[in-house]
């Protein structure tokens, strides 16, 4: 650290990061935390993935998957409230 007039900013901003680096770690095991209901269609069929499957599939689709997936609007779908006709098969 430095001293004279540019020691206090950085000292803000090195405490400020610090505050941001506690909170984003402990913020990110609770939005995992234990979930209230029943589980969505989605979370039945994908149990193995607990943080989600992506809705829009990438690679080959056809045309009535692509269609399927636009009248279901599962480019803006999020987990856990995603159609299952969002995915093929």
């Amino acid at each position: 650290m430095t001293t004279g007039p540019t020691a206090l900013p950085q000292r803000i901003a090195l405490v400020a990061a610090a505050v941001l680096l506690v909170a984003s770690a402990t913020a990110a095991p609770l939005f995992h935390a234990g979930k209230i209901g029943a589980p969505t269609p989605a979370e039945e069929k994908f149990a193995d993935a607990p943080d989600g499957v992506d809705p829009m599939v990438t690679g080959p689709r056809t045309a009535d998957l692509r269609e399927r997936q636009q009248v279901l609007n599962c480019e803006s779908a999020v987990w856990p409230n995603v159609p299952l006709g969002c995915y093929p098969g």
